[in-house]
């Protein structure tokens, strides 16, 4: 099977694979957020609240970025 017989057999939507692209960024920002907060709770445990509420602020920002990247294949597929 030649290389153009090979791509011509893909069929499906592109867009499947750019949210799987695009929920890799997200992924890993959560990743961080949650790890580093976790650290900064328990260096100062005092500031917990307001470190808490830092951290689910960003973990809303970054879970919004995640549903916009499922959602666009979509409307332009």
């Amino acid at each position: 099977m030649s290389a153009l017989e090979t791509l011509a057999a893909v069929n499906g939507n592109i867009g499947t694979v750019g949210y799987g692209l695009a929920a890799i960024g997200p992924g890993i920002g959560i990743g961080i957020i949650f790890g580093n907060g976790v650290q900064a709770i328990a260096r100062q445990p005092e500031a917990a609240g307001l470190i808490r509420q830092n951290m689910l602020l960003g973990f809303a920002v970054i879970e919004a970025l995640a549903l916009l990247g499922f959602v666009v294949p979509f409307i332009h597929g």
